[in-house]
């Protein structure tokens, strides 16, 4: 019965026939199905330099978004040292006698801030870093070079009495 595959008819390095007749060789294997399974290898590669550019892209973006959680995270962390230190170096020591009272009023006060942090986490705005966005600026928030010689440059003369009233106004 006669195949129903297409023949191709190749010329070939010397070195790559020899490697092709031993692997050929081997027990229910021929020519043509060792280069078959070789162009679908070679094939399949193309593929995998697609997947391969998606993976790595995908990961840049996570690399990214991982330096913007560390960022975020330190300063989180030097925010509330500051406050810690500013408020150990204000507050001044309570009295034995005020002890228990001072207790007493800081588990309150503990309490309401846990309740606060509920409340703010529940929301899912971060009232740090929505701050944080508001203060710092990108290079998009400054004039350019070009902005900035405009602002020197004399304004031109108005060519017609209309447009001296409409400077003027």
């Amino acid at each position: 019965m006669p195949s129903t595959k297409p023949r191709i008819w190749t010329y070939i390095d010397v070195e790559n026939h020899i490697r092709l007749c031993a692997l050929a060789a081997r027990p229910e294997s021929n020519v043509s199905h060792v280069v078959n399974q070789a162009l679908s290898a070679f094939f399949a590669q193309e593929h995998e330099v697609k997947r391969d550019g998606a993976i790595i892209r995908r990961l840049d973006r996570m690399t990214r978004q991982t330096e913007i959680l560390k960022r975020n995270q330190i300063i989180s962390a030097e925010a509330f040292s500051l406050f810690v230190r500013y408020f150990l170096t204000v507050i001044p020591p309570v009295p034995d006698k005020d002890k228990a009272a001072a207790q007493s009023q800081g588990a309150a006060r503990f309490e309401r801030f846990i309740e606060s942090l509920q409340t703010v986490l529940a929301d899912g705005e971060s009232i740090l870093f929505t701050a944080l966005d508001d203060v710092m600026v990108d290079e998009t928030a400054f004039f350019t070079k070009d902005e900035l010689m405009r602002l020197h440059e004399p304004r031109p003369e108005p060519e017609s009495k209309s447009e001296k009233e409409l400077a003027n106004a």
